[in-house]
């Protein structure tokens, strides 16, 4: 691919450019997710030497005796648990699951129902729901479907602080995704090279005193939903005999009778791809282990995006904090989208058979992007439908700091043909319903909102700017954020009067 976009194909760049949130997602012939209502868009219910690289047959990582390190507020808060067992078997696209789930009421006030959002059950014919009951056994009969949505009211409302547990048992007939430059993303499914597990598995949204549980619809593009963290016991089994088969997954297993075991604590979800074709690469950054999982065709690229990766670690473990998992996984995506989970992100093959071999292009950028996505999006969550430039704009912003930080040379690059290509404009307080469609929605979250963070910076000054990304990600650290959190945050690090930027970016302020 040559550096400057105007040369490329723009149909081919913009079906994969924007990464974590494209409008040109894998879409599913014959099993399309739904997309209409489930609710409303409303609540409703410093540069471092290149790290070593090291190109091998996957190996599935060893664990060491590092955890990772919850902040002391979590230490004091019982946060759900779930202990998921999952058997797949590769060559028929199947999955089968038996899950628990021990909810803790955190909201601070009584709550007469229990909602499950459940993503697969919006494909027709995916989730076949075998079986439902209360930890006890007794089994759960009351409760309504709605889509993505299972309701299960309550005898009794749960006071605060009480906790309940349910039990599922569940068969998953995944999806196969077919490229689109239309629709929203689906990493979900199978391709002929690999299977994602996203989104898989029924989870509980956060719920809001005064106004319920958080739970939106789907829109036509961007991400939809919110997450609480949690604890994650998971065990996978691989029912195929095919010894080449390899997990790719966002925490370290241990592996014992063919049996995969993962702890993954204080997370977002947790989310794992299959493949018998993978190539891994690996390296060390501050003790972390960045894992690149690639198809044999692109070795070059797929090392490329290790060491963007592990660059990238390193400079934002600096800038907002250190990265609080033994692992960070990326995982060449077998569709012409990107996306982000907490441990692990999926970068499209897009870039990877366009890349040109130099950090001025898509590959590196949108790297570093999804890199960033551990602070913005997992260690800080945010309303991702509603408020999606808590996440985006942060995240795009931060690949003009690594390029500011690490390569330079590339830095005019990324601002001509990454932001100023597209004269970007529009609100940046949009939400992932923008009526005008994805190229408004992306233009005005990803790329307007990294112009306003630059705005900031300049009017602020450095000083004040960086301390304060860096006192956000540390304060909001696991916690869900929202603007009002942000800019009350900003008071704490500058006194400057930012009405003229506000007025300039922001709808609703």
């Amino acid at each position: 691919m040559k550096t400057k976009l105007a040369t490329l194909s723009l149909s081919l760049l913009v079906a994969i450019f924007a990464a974590c949130t494209s409008q040109n997602p894998s879409t599913v012939s014959s099993q399309q997710p739904d997309t209409t209502a489930t609710g409303t868009p409303d609540r409703h219910t410093a540069t471092s030497p290149p790290p070593t690289l090291t190109s091998t047959k996957p190996a599935t990582p060893a664990v060491d005796d590092q955890q990772d390190t919850p902040t002391p507020e979590l230490l004091t808060v019982k946060l759900t648990q779930y202990d998921l067992s999952a058997t797949l078997n590769y060559p028929r696209h199947h999955l089968a699951v038996d899950e628990q789930i021990a909810y803790t009421n955190q909201s601070g006030e009584p709550i007469s129902d229990l909602l499950l959002i459940i993503e697969p059950a919006r494909y027709p014919g995916v989730f076949q729901l075998n079986s439902l009951s209360w930890s006890d056994g007794q089994p759960i009969l009351d409760y309504t479907r709605d889509l993505g949505l299972l309701r299960i009211p309550l005898v009794e409302p749960l006071p605060p602080g009480e906790e309940l547990g349910i039990s599922l048992s569940y068969d998953l007939n995944l999806p196969s995704p077919s490229p689109s430059y239309y629709g929203r993303p689906v990493p979900f499914g199978y391709s002929s090279r690999q299977t994602n597990l996203v989104d898989w598995y029924p989870f509980i949204p956060p719920y809001v005193p005064g106004e319920g549980w958080v739970a939106h619809r789907a829109g036509p593009f961007g991400e939809h939903l919110v997450y609480e963290v949690a604890d994650f016991e998971v065990k996978i089994q691989l029912s195929d005999s095919n010894p080449n088969l390899v997990i790719a997954a966002c925490a370290p297993a241990e592996i014992a009778n063919d049996v995969y075991r993962y702890q993954f604590k204080g997370a977002r979800n947790f989310s794992w791809s299959v493949s018998d074709q993978y190539i891994l690469s690996t390296t060390t950054v501050a003790s972390v282990a960045v894992l690149s999982y690639y198809f044999p065709v692109n070795t070059v690229a797929g090392e490329a995006v290790l060491q963007t990766t592990a660059e990238a670690l390193e400079l934002y473990n600096d800038l907002f904090g250190p990265y609080p998992r033994k692992t960070l996984t990326v995982v060449e995506a077998d569709f012409l989208d990107g996306m982000e989970y907490d441990g692990l992100y999926f970068l499209s093959k897009g870039f990877y058979n366009l890349y040109s071999g130099g950090p001025a292009d898509y590959l590196t950028a949108i790297a570093a992007h999804e890199t960033a996505h551990q602070w913005w999006y997992s260690a800080i969550g945010n309303d991702q439908a509603l408020e999606p430039w808590l996440d985006e704009a942060l995240s795009t912003y931060s690949e003009r700091l690594f390029y500011e930080n690490l390569h330079p040379q590339g830095l005019d690059w990324w601002w001509t043909y990454r932001i100023y290509y597209y004269e970007p404009r529009g609100w940046v307080d949009g939400s992932i319903y923008n009526p005008e469609g994805y190229r408004a929605y992306r233009d005005a979250v990803y790329l307007n909102g990294a112009l306003f963070l630059e705005d900031l910076r300049n009017l602020i000054g450095d000083k004040p700017f960086f301390e304060f990304l860096y006192a956000y990600s540390q304060g909001y650290y696991r916690r869900i954020a929202s603007g009002d959190d942000f800019f009350a945050l900003l008071e704490d690090y500058s006194q400057t009067d930012i009405s003229p930027l506000l007025d300039k970016y922001f709808q609703m302020r």
